[in-house]
């Protein structure tokens, strides 16, 4: 089996060190890739910061034509990509492929956002003192972006870092998550491909605490992006500085299922929220809270709907839940969901573990104690709470450290505004769950569950500075 090399320093390199990526579902070798150490890393950041002038002079046109070439790379390697998403990170082969094709949007968007307006005129004569003067403000690229990427979307959720950088004209220096790095390296293969410059890209693997840490400390590193686990992103934010940085961080993904709700719309889309991914996504459906009236009617619904899923191997078609990333993470899931049950609660389908496969499951009678209701779960893993009245639903939902996403089912408008106005979540998915996202729109949350924003246009704001430009006319 050939080692994967690394893409830094404008050419593919060794390193000293060698690193097994495994297939989650039965410990098989994948792959073997390099692993870089604290000086390569150093390194790649040197070669990116060198690069500013030339990554930043990029045309609009240029940039949106690489990112439109990316694109279609990964359109014409779809199944490729798909497979090498699922043998190292777990995934269902069905929910791999939904990535990829996510992915090419990304890129799409990020190449529309490229070759869109880059500032506006500032009405300075709105001012008393603005009078004959003419303003307007462009946005320049920050400098070198730092991305740290999870195992849970290796192509996408790199896409919505790399993309959003090239649109904005910084270089890149790319930590992808240790699991899961062959993604990542096939999509740096697409971006040379593309005619990015190759100082402009640069792909290093291995451990958070040498890389990462690296990368937030760097004087050289002018934006950090991080999606991953709070307790990190804190540290990140801790260490940055003054450097500009966004973190996509945790959740414990609620669901409100009101009296009126249509429930032919509510349970499915429940199900596959809560499982998908084996249930390791930041904005999974990880507890809903139903109105007391309906609650045992959809509780029985539900429970049938999630015991029929298909669960394994993940490169069946067939299959739902997969194994998770890997044993010890299964293993925890185990604890939590014992821990649960020790204290009151109730398995009412799954609550089972076979090696790093842990079956969907579903849990009442728990309460907001408990780690599987206040805590990120990230596992296939679903509690059932009632409420009886709004308010009720809205102090529940609320009392929690997150705030990423939360899902709202009511056929009636004035209850979904009335929602909208009081829950404390960066986003409100009304008849739809929380694991509801396009790539364009603004992404983001409140509380521990992060910083700033992402979707192609706001990732851009993010990775720019705003240069105000005034002529005196007088």
């Amino acid at each position: 089996m050939e080692i994967k090399k690394l893409f830094f320093g404008g050419e593919w390199r060794e390193t000293e060190k060698v690193l097994n990526v495994t297939n989650p579902y039965n410990g098989e070798i994948v792959d073997r890739v390099y692993e870089a150490n604290k000086e390569d890393t150093e390194f790649a950041i040197s070669t990116a910061y060198s690069a500013r002038n030339l990554i930043g002079s990029l045309t609009a046109k240029e940039k949106g034509e690489i990112l439109e070439k990316i694109a279609m790379f990964l359109h014409d390697r779809a199944e490729d990509f798909a497979k090498t998403i699922s043998l190292e990170s777990g995934k269902a082969i069905k929910f791999a492929r939904g990535e990829v094709a996510r992915a090419i949007e990304t890129f799409k968007f990020s190449a529309d956002v490229a070759r869109g307006d880059n500032g506006e005129v500032v009405a300075l004569d709105a001012a008393s003192s603005g009078k004959n003067r003419f303003g307007y403000y462009k946005r320049y690229p920050v400098g070198v972006v730092g991305a740290i990427t999870p195992f849970n979307f290796p192509l996408n959720l790199v896409a919505h870092k790399i993309g959003p950088a090239i649109a904005a004209g910084c270089p890149v220096v790319l930590k992808p998550a240790s699991s899961t790095p062959i993604t990542a390296i096939k999509l740096v293969e697409a971006i040379l491909e593309a005619g990015f410059p190759a100082k402009g890209i640069n792909i290093v693997v291995g451990s958070g605490s040498t890389i990462g840490n690296v990368m937030v400390e760097s004087d050289k590193v002018s934006k950090i992006t991080f999606t991953g686990s709070p307790d990190v992103g804190l540290q990140i934010k801790a260490k940055c500085g003054i450097k500009k940085v966004t973190l996509e961080l945790g959740n414990n993904g609620p669901v409100i299922v009101h009296k009126d709700a249509d429930l032919a719309k509510a349970l499915p889309t429940c199900a596959i929220g809560g499982f998908a991914n084996s249930g390791q996504v930041c904005i999974s459906v990880q507890r809903i809270y139903i109105h007391e009236s309906i609650y045992d009617e959809f509780r029985d619904m539900y429970v049938k709907s999630v015991a029929e899923m298909g669960v394994g191997d993940q490169l069946n078609d067939d299959v739902v839940v997969g194994p998770m990333i890997d044993l010890k993470e299964a293993k925890r899931v185990e604890e939590w969901v014992n821990e649960a049950v020790s204290l009151g609660a109730k398995v009412l389908v799954g609550g089972k573990r076979d090696g790093s496969v842990y079956y969907p499951t579903i849990l009442e009678n728990c309460t907001s104690d408990m780690k599987v209701v206040k805590d990120e779960v990230f596992a296939p893993v679903v509690s059932l709470l009632k409420y009886s009245d709004l308010d009720e639903a809205v102090g529940l939902v609320n009392d929690t450290k997150y705030g990423l996403q939360v899902g709202v089912f009511t056929q009636d408008i004035n209850t979904a505004f009335y929602l909208i106005d009081r829950l404390e979540f960066g986003g409100v998915i009304v008849n739809d769950v929380p694991t509801f996202r396009v790539d364009n729109m603004p992404y983001g949350g409140v509380k521990l569950s992060g910083l700033g924003r992402e979707g192609v246009k706001y990732a851009v704001d993010e990775m720019t500075e705003v240069r105000m430009v005034v002529f005196n006319l007088n």
